[in-house]
């Protein structure tokens, strides 16, 4: 078993230290776990995001984390991940800043579109019926996607788009289709199933179905009991294989590090 989506305490809304989550994975039978909180982000002064690691705590996160994989290495493979948007204004700054962590793998969470510090930039779980918005949304994460920075894209479905149904699976659709082109996988986000949000979206999982993308379950875990509760998770795997959609093993994921290059299991 794997996870690559964990948080810690310093995104400021997950709970737990860092080490009660690898008790937690090693317990519940977990070989792989990538800790992946939300990234640093470089922003233009006087912009603070509160729900981030705040960059006096970036090199805390970094060394905890390696400490943690040296030690329990003998008892399952601990990895130092980031999630993080594409900002196109920021993205190559932050990217460098990022590489000097030396980490292990990205994941692509669109929390808002443009720029965050933007006033106009919309966070993506908050509702709306704006197709400039569901397009920057889609556009920025194809973008993102493109790089080839990114190991795999988080809750691909966040955009909470209320207004005309038949636009909005159109547009997810040939989304769905260009990201399978790209082949990065996509994740089906555990925390979003289990807590009832706006994601997983039935209708856009039955489109990946169709499309065949290449599936994770990403627990997002933010706090370590997460990991004990095989029974949310089992009834996860059976919505998956209702659609006939069977998460990839983990010698099928390759983990994009801070040299670009691919790690395998």
């Amino acid at each position: 078993m794997y996870n690559f989506h964990n948080h810690t305490y310093r995104c400021g809304h997950a709970t737990g230290k860092d080490e009660e989550y690898v008790l937690e994975a090693i317990k519940n039978g977990y070989e792989v776990m990538g800790f992946s909180d939300h990234a640093p982000y470089l922003f233009p002064k006087g912009h603070h995001s509160g729900y981030r690691i705040q960059l006096d705590k970036a090199q805390d996160y970094a060394n905890s984390i390696k400490a943690l994989k040296e030690k329990y290495k003998s008892v399952i493979d601990i990895k130092l991940g980031y999630e993080l948007e594409y900002f196109p204004a920021l993205w190559d700054e932050e990217i460098e800043y990022l590489k000097g962590f030396e980490y292990d793998y990205l994941i692509l969470g669109q929390h808002y579109t443009d720029n965050e510090y933007e006033p106009f930039a919309h966070y993506s779980g908050h509702e709306t019926d704006s197709v400039a918005v569901l397009d920057k949304y889609i556009s920025q994460v194809t973008l993102g996607a493109k790089t080839g920075c990114f190991t795999y894209i988080a809750h691909p479905d966040l955009i909470n788009f209320t207004g005309d149904k038949e636009v909005y699976l159109k547009k997810m659709r040939n989304f769905i289709t260009t990201l399978k082109e790209l082949d990065i996988p996509l994740e089906f986000n555990f925390l979003g199933y289990t807590s009832h949000r706006n994601y997983p979206n039935p209708n856009v999982w039955k489109i990946i179905a169709e499309v065949g993308n290449r599936v994770v379950i990403g627990l997002d875990a933010h706090k370590p009991n997460v990991y004990s509760d095989k029974e949310d998770l089992q009834k996860a795997t059976e919505f998956l294989a209702d659609l006939n959609i069977t998460p990839i093993n983990l010698n099928e994921l390759k983990l994009v590090n801070y040299k670009g290059e691919y790690e395998q299991f």
